[in-house]
């Protein structure tokens, strides 16, 4: 008999400094996540990034905007197309 597993062991990989927030969403317009701010490739490609590479990335995503701040106009710009 295997003992449970953590539903969130899979996150946890000590290995690897992720930003994950486990809030896997990509803005169309921004084309990045809207949980870590991270683009596609760089979710992608993290696992094989040098340890170098994945904290220029970290340190850039603070300044990142991952979705638009303002509201995309409602009914009012639904009209208007």
């Amino acid at each position: 008999m295997t003992a449970a597993v953590p539903s969130n062991l899979v996150w946890k990989r000590a290995e690897i400094e992720s930003p994950c927030v486990q809030i896997c969403v990509i803005h169309p317009e921004t084309r990045l996540c809207t949980g870590c701010a991270r683009s596609i490739d760089e979710i992608g490609s993290w696992s094989r990034m040098s340890a170098e590479e994945r904290h220029r990335i970290m340190d850039e995503l603070p300044t990142r905007e991952a979705a638009p701040k303002g509201r995309r106009g409602g009914r009012t710009a639904r009209l208007k197309r």
